[in-house]
């Protein structure tokens, strides 16, 4: 039997045409587990902030003597039940930097286990050991986090008063800062990383106290 001319020749057609659709299919499926993944990881840092607020609202202050703010300010000469003065509590980087009138707060206020309490939950220091929602901590959520991924701002905004026995109730935003989405393949083959965009939450303080009712307040 002749064979037809090499032009002609349709054997092997089969593995040609899988040849040139693998890559193609290859990078559809793990650019779309790397898209999901990120989405995860995205939709997981949204929910570590507000778990990181919700925490902050009810804990001791990562700047220490924040929540006797308030008595301070009576010591200080303000009349009691007039507005606490405002100011503007910044905690990052193992540092806490105070703007407007802070009385009583003077140089680094930053207290480590507050922090830790917000980043890994209350009774922890470790990620991924919650046993309840309530001691979930927002590594728990998303476990690339760090206290040095977290800035809190305590911020005055006209609640409570001089001399509240309960301290001050300012508004308190818990953000992440300088994290990178973590992926499997796209990183590794084009050679980039990319930034998570900043996540905020903002909530009104409550008891700025770890410890029993009125424990803090002094």
């Amino acid at each position: 039997m002749r064979r037809p001319p090499i032009w002609r020749d349709e054997s092997g057609a089969v593995f040609a045409e899988f040849a040139i659709l693998l890559p193609l299919v290859v990078f559809v499926v793990c650019g779309s587990i790397d898209f999901l993944y990120a989405f995860y990881q995205w939709n997981a840092a949204a929910k570590a902030v507000e778990i990181g607020a919700r925490i902050a609202a009810v804990s001791d202050p990562v700047a220490a003597g924040l929540n006797r703010l308030s008595n301070q300010a009576v010591i200080d000469g303000v009349t009691p039940g007039a507005a606490i003065p405002g100011f503007v509590v910044t905690c990052r980087e193992q540092s806490c930097t105070c703007t407007g009138t802070c009385p009583g707060l003077a140089g680094n206020l930053f207290d480590p286990v507050a922090m830790n309490r917000i980043v890994f939950g209350r009774g922890s220091t470790a990620c991924g050991d919650a046993t309840s929602y309530y001691a979930t901590g927002m590594c728990d959520v998303l476990p690339s986090v760090t206290a040095d991924n977290v800035v809190i701002v305590y911020r005055q905004t006209g609640l409570g008063y001089a001399g509240r026995p309960g301290g001050p109730v300012p508004t308190i935003s818990v953000s992440l800062q300088n994290m990178q989405f973590k992926f499997f393949f796209i990183s590794a083959l084009l050679g980039v990383n990319f930034a998570i965009p900043p996540m905020t939450t903002t909530i009104t303080a409550e008891d700025l106290c770890s410890g029993r009712i009125g424990s803090c307040a002094s």
